[in-house]
């Protein structure tokens, strides 16, 4: 028996949910407390408040225009984001309900959408639920992923757009205050996913059972709509939002950077607006619900398993909750990681920033190791058994403290390997800056060998978490160590974010006619920020490697399928051709991104010839032409290509 009893489950979880939901409240309270309003920001008289106004006094910054124009820049970016993500909800809320319906009548068809109850595949003697009603139920889970995925999306996007104007007021007190406004906003985004999706999960489960009662075959099999729906909306945030946002940074960047010898983020160049905006959509909404997708899954795959194993055929409740469990300390250690970079230390340098985002990678999987080994120790009775392709295997507790730890240090070699690979401080970066000596195409050859490189140590991680964890705990061990992957996910989303909120608060500066002092402090937090993107991006695919072979382990287990025989013509055909849609599926993407882009820069070109006095700052750009031309030009070519590839989710 487990040490942890079936009603302290019931409480931790949720209460670990709601912890991480006020601490995202009381970060996004902190971040609102930089006001946009030169009157707000004039009010008030504390001795800090004195101090400050004596700092942007000295850097001469101190002028209500700066803070109107960074409030007007906010609200174009803010209003720009927001209106995309409407227009591609639209196009979700119709594939959502088409999808919803396919699952309803394939999952009913199984038998015959019958209402009799069905003799347990697993539980010998007992009688399960009916398929109709558990193809219901499974469409209700999926829609309920589905809305959690893009409700999350949405916050995380408007907090970012809430937080950029202020990061870039904050710098002008120094380059510290700034990066704890940005940090925080990021916070904020990771805390809601991680905690919504949690709690989301976990009623679901709930209400349920109010239903399948000791059923917990059909139960644990209905909830595995939870992760589809939300890696759904994934595809859709992702393709979308990455059309949009490399449409318009092709655009601003070729026409105003290279062929006009304007600075980055200039407010001349009609495609700067979307090209902030971009930075939202893709790399704030479109990450949080891909890492969301991939959370859900392994967490749906974990419990399937663990549905056919002792945990479920003896009802063990605590055993059965152990990866929302995982999940539920994984917030609590990400809360104490994030007070090490806003509260505990204080940045007084540049140089302290990246320092500063790699110790949140090392502090949370130190302090995550040991409230997995806790945990581990308390909910998992010292000896039982796991499903494994027909036959049970007797597993330790400990043995899956492993499978999960293993999982957890793998995304920590993964995010170390990618900043490598992406910082400017180290040699793969410097090597590929002075490869552009010689031009672009040895800058091109010299960055397509750095970025194939970069994938060996990952893969070879991966490679031992497999096999480790599988040798351990069978399927039910890969699934757990890819949530353990995912444990920190506040944490790892909350420097994902980071980057584009900082990536904006210098385009801010920018536009806004700051000094050059300011843009030098933006600067230095983009820089961290495209590394910690790029480490978001590495745990993203990382986990999204252990969580399908999850799926499939939690599939053929629920099948009871036993051999899988990769000599067999069909079976290395599907192989080949599953290695081949990668390729076809990004052809399609990149071709959709040429598109969109091309158009956009025939539009930048326009505008420059033809409006009068754009160049020499007199003439205003119509930035709302450039923002429709991407979000019309990536919703249609994101349809294009989910029609081509409707199961690419």
């Amino acid at each position: 028996m487990a040490i942890l009893s079936a009603l302290a489950t019931e409480v931790l979880i949720p209460v670990a949910g709601v912890i991480g939901i006020a601490f995202a409240v009381v970060q996004w309270v902190l971040v609102s407390r930089v006001k946009l309003s030169p009157a707000a920001a004039a009010a008030g008289g504390s001795k800090n408040d004195y101090g400050d106004y004596l700092i942007e006094e000295e850097e001469g910054l101190n002028d209500h225009n700066v803070v109107v124009k960074c409030a007007e820049i906010q609200n174009a970016i803010s209003e720009g984001a927001t209106s995309f993500l409407f227009t591609e909800y639209q196009y979700v809320g119709i594939f959502m309900s088409i999808f919803a319906v396919v699952i309803f009548l394939f999952l009913g068809s199984v038998e015959g959408f019958s209402t009799k109850s069905q003799p347990c595949t697993y539980s010998v003697g007992k009688y399960c639920k009916p398929a109709l009603f558990t193809a219901l139920f499974s469409t209700a889970s999926f829609l309920l992923g589905a809305i959690t995925s893009l409700v999350s999306g949405f916050l995380g996007m408007k907090i970012a757009t809430y937080a950029n104007a202020r990061t870039t007021l904050e710098a002008r007190k120094g380059v510290g205050k700034a990066f704890i406004t940005a940090f925080r906003s990021g916070a904020v985004m990771g805390f809601l996913l991680a905690s919504s999706g949690l709690v989301v999960l976990y009623i679901t489960i709930n209400v349920f059972k109010l239903y399948y009662g000791d059923d917990w075959e059909g139960l644990f099999e209905s909830i595995t709509g939870y992760g589809l729906g939300g890696s759904s909306m994934a595809l859709f945030g992702r393709v979308g939002g990455g059309i949009y946002t490399k449409a318009a940074d092709v655009g601003a960047d070729l026409v105003g950077k290279v062929e006009r010898n304007i600075p980055e983020d200039d407010p001349r160049n009609p495609a700067v607006i979307a090209d902030n905006v971009g930075d939202n959509v893709g790399d704030i909404a479109g990450m949080g619900s891909d890492l969301f997708g991939s959370y859900a899954e392994s967490s749906c795959a974990a419990l399937v398993v663990a549905s056919i194993s002792s945990f479920g055929i003896n009802h063990d409740f605590t055993g059965m909750c152990y990866p929302l469990l995982v999940s539920s300390v994984g917030i609590i250690v990400c809360l104490i990681t994030t007070l090490f970079a806003t509260d505990f230390f204080e940045i007084k340098a540049v140089k302290e920033i990246e320092p500063a985002l790699k110790k949140q990678l090392i502090i949370s999987t130190a302090l995550m190791t040991v409230g997995i080994a806790i945990i581990s120790w308390l909910a998992l009775p010292a000896k039982f058994t796991i499903f494994n392709f027909g036959t049970q295997k007797e597993v330790s507790n400990w043995g899956l403290f492993f499978c999960v730890a293993i999982g957890l240090w793998a995304g920590l070699i993964i995010g170390f390997v990618t900043e490598y690979y992406t910082s400017n401080a180290y040699s793969p970066v410097q090597d590929v800056a002075d490869s552009c000596r010689t031009g672009a195409a040895t800058n091109v050859i010299f960055g397509l060998a750095l970025g194939y490189k970069s994938v060996i140590i990952p893969i070879f991680a991966i490679a031992v978490s497999i096999y480790v964890s599988f040798s351990i705990a069978a399927m039910y061990g890969i699934a757990v160590a890819a949530l353990g992957m995912l444990s920190t996910i506040a944490t790892g989303l909350a420097i994902d974010a980071y980057g584009p909120i900082s990536d904006n608060a210098g385009g801010i500066a920018e536009m806004a006619g700051m000094s050059h002092r300011i843009r030098e402090r933006t600067d230095a937090l983009d820089a961290a920020g495209n590394t910690t993107a790029a480490i978001g991006k590495g745990f993203a695919i990382g986990s999204a490697a252990l969580v399908s072979l999850a799926l499939f382990g939690a599939f053929v287990s629920r099948a009871g399928v036993k051999v899988v025989d990769v000599l067999s013509p069909k079976v290395f055909i599907g192989l080949i051709v599953g290695a081949m849609l990668p390729y076809w599926f990004s052809a399609m993407t990149m071709k959709s991104v040429g598109s969109a882009a091309l158009k956009m820069v025939e539009e930048v070109r326009r505008q420059f010839n033809t409006i009068p006095g754009l160049m020499e700052g007199t003439g205003k750009p119509d930035y709302a032409t450039c923002v429709k031309i991407s979000t019309d030009a990536s919703i249609k070519r994101r349809r294009s290509i989910h029609s081509i590839d409707p199961w690419a989710s």
